[in-house]
């Protein structure tokens, strides 16, 4: 073997003193290879060593084994919690995760997709900047499996889908404001581009108009931290008698901003204003004042949406019809003291809500 040159199939063949086709088979059917022979051949692989051309492969079977997590924003703790739950899944099944971040811009997340599919990726993870996105019905159409990520079913279309139910986590967050006397509520989130953040206004305006109470939408350009705490100053500018006494807002990130800001300029937390987040993040139960959140089984659905993507996989290759699947699981509210109710209060029933159980949709529905 020419020195400097990577050592090749037929170096490792010849080293290890057995047929091309065999040294094939202990890379891609070892089963099928006795013991003692594929010893000589691994042994072979050590002393040269071999690393196998992962890019060859992919050309003659026509996919690679890298899945493609595409999401908004990689500030938000929320999705590596998912991707981690992704890629435990697909490591399992010898796969591996690449993300990639869209920061919600639309532009980005196309010229994504449509590089994932020139890179003949196993499978696309994504939640989506926008899921009309023709890149993504692209994908489908060469029959790259897509499962759509923290999407409601009935908006799945075509794809397979993993969500929470956000109308139902919108609800039980107001409900729990209201039940502590507050009259008058604040929505802070946004842009309400976004599905999730706006099935959690739709919730949260049900639980105000069935309790007879104000709702106030303070839009956000981001689910930023940044965005929360510039929202704190809106609300603190808000006249005396028409300012909210409960804040819910549509993701921790924002909470932990206007939390920040709020005590920042004096504000008492939940004295003055309580507040409601969303998702639970870690940060979430450490926060100087430990805040009130609808939790989300964040590594559960991205292990659901990894298998999901996984079957569909298999299915296609082997030629079997696949019928799409939507999952939807249960939100929790998870009770701290960000919402003004006290540690003896919460001791025995500390979250409402079903927790992490999914309801399927039925295939095809």
């Amino acid at each position: 073997m020419p020195r400097g040159r990577p050592a090749g199939i037929k170096d490792v063949a010849a080293r290890a003193g057995v047929s091309v086709g065999t040294v094939s088979n202990v890379l891609n059917r070892p089963d099928q290879v006795r013991p003692a022979t594929r010893a000589l051949v691994e042994d072979a692989m050590t002393a040269l060593g071999f690393v196998r051309n992962e890019s060859a492969r992919q050309l003659r079977l026509g996919s690679s084994r890298i899945v493609a997590y595409v999401f908004l924003d990689s500030s938000n703790p929320f999705f590596t919690d998912v991707a981690r739950g992704a890629d435990d899944a697909l490591r399992e099944n010898g796969l591996a995760l690449m993300m990639c971040t869209s920061d919600g811009d639309t532009r980005r997340e196309e010229a994504y997709l449509s590089l994932l599919l020139e890179q003949r990726v196993h499978g696309v993870l994504l939640t989506s900047a926008d899921y009309t996105s023709s890149a993504l019905q692209r994908l489908s159409d060469h029959g790259v499996p897509v499962v759509l990520v923290d999407r409601p079913p009935q908006e799945a279309g075509g794809w397979c889908s993993v969500g929470v139910d956000d109308v139902l986590g919108g609800e039980l967050a107001v409900t729990h404001l209201l039940e502590q006397q507050h009259q008058r509520v604040a929505f802070v989130g946004g842009p309400m581009t976004i599905p999730q953040v706006t099935d959690r206004w739709i919730g949260a305006q049900q639980a105000a108009a069935a309790a007879g109470a104000g709702l106030v939408l303070i839009e956000t350009e981001a689910l930023t931290f940044a965005g929360g705490r510039e929202a704190a100053q809106r609300l603190t500018g808000m006249p005396a008698r028409r300012r909210p006494t409960a804040a819910f807002c549509a993701n921790d990130l924002v909470a932990l901003g206007l939390l920040q800001q709020l005590t920042h300029q004096g504000v008492d937390v939940p004295g003055d204003i309580a507040i409601v987040g969303y998702d639970d993040i870690d940060f979430a139960a450490a926060a100087a004042v430990p805040l009130t959140s609808v939790r989300q089984p964040r590594q559960l659905l991205g292990r659901t949406a990894a298998e999901l993507m996984h079957r569909e996989a298999q299915r296609t290759s082997s030629g079997t019809a696949h019928v799409h699947e939507q999952v939807q699981f249960q939100p929790e509210l998870v009770v701290r003291e960000s919402s003004g109710v006290s540690q003896s209060r919460r001791t025995g029933s500390a979250a409402r809500g079903r927790r992490g159980r999914p309801r399927s949709t039925p295939p095809g529905a």
